[in-house]
């Protein structure tokens, strides 16, 4: 039985989880959240949970080292993780409107903490001599869109972190991925906001996890290092 260790429970993580589990893999979900673990418990009894702050280093080993040991090894990494929506920061906006601190959800929060699983969980299927580790971020990896500077500069970076451990780690057997979204994801949190639109003009939570299972279950005479999701109603095309 393969495991998969997923980083965010809240909407994102938490379908994913759903998904891998339903497909037959032992699944582990870590999330600085009591609540959404809470959740997760609920829905995924056989779901081992695990309260950290990804951006603590040793919060982040700790998650590894047990997910290992109930599993026996980690066979699938996903980092799904959002900034902290606190602080009253207002984030998105005119360049010539934003405040200099709407950087620091990203350059502060949620860089830091992207950089601290990856490098654990690196250590860990490098040692393991193989697995996939797959990181969820949004469009403005590859295209800087107006109003969301900030959150540009923490995709960009995403993607610049993923693509050199994609290249260091594939010579020991290790499959890096960047998954990204170029979407609205329904779900919960975005309900309100994608009332009355067109289907075809987001994507669905599940069709995110999907797309993470296609990414896990490749062999390894064909790895896809980058991966776009477009809804087909978006004009623009990569």
């Amino acid at each position: 039985m393969e495991s998969a260790l997923i980083f965010g429970a809240r909407n994102l993580g938490r379908a994913i989880a759903h998904h891998l589990s339903a497909s037959g893999l032992d699944v582990a979900v870590a999330a600085r959240s009591e609540e959404s673990l809470t959740r997760v418990k609920s829905e995924l009894p056989g779901a081992l949970t695990l309260q950290a702050d990804a951006r603590e280093a040793t919060d982040v080993d700790r998650v590894f080292t047990a997910a290992a040991e109930t599993f026996g090894q980690i066979d699938v990494v996903v980092t799904a993780i959002s900034p902290s929506t606190g602080g009253g920061i207002r984030r998105f906006g005119s360049v010539s409107e934003l405040e200099a601190s709407a950087i620091e959800a990203y350059s502060h929060d949620l860089l830091p903490a992207l950089f601290t699983v990856l490098t654990a969980g690196g250590r860990v299927l490098q040692a393991q001599g193989g697995g996939t580790y797959i990181q969820v971020t949004g469009g403005s990896a590859r295209r800087g869109m107006a109003g969301v500077a900030p959150w540009a500069a923490g995709a960009a970076g995403t993607r610049g972190m993923i693509q050199s451990a994609a290249s260091e780690l594939r010579e020991h057997g290790v499959h890096v991925a960047l998954l990204i979204v170029d979407a609205t994801i329904e779900s919960e949190k975005t309900a309100e906001r994608l009332a009355g639109k067109d289907p075809v003009l987001s994507t669905t939570e599940q069709d995110v996890a999907e797309a993470v299972s296609y990414l896990a279950g490749q062999s390894e005479r064909a790895w896809t290092h980058e991966l776009q999701l477009t809804p087909r109603g978006d004009r623009w095309t990569p």
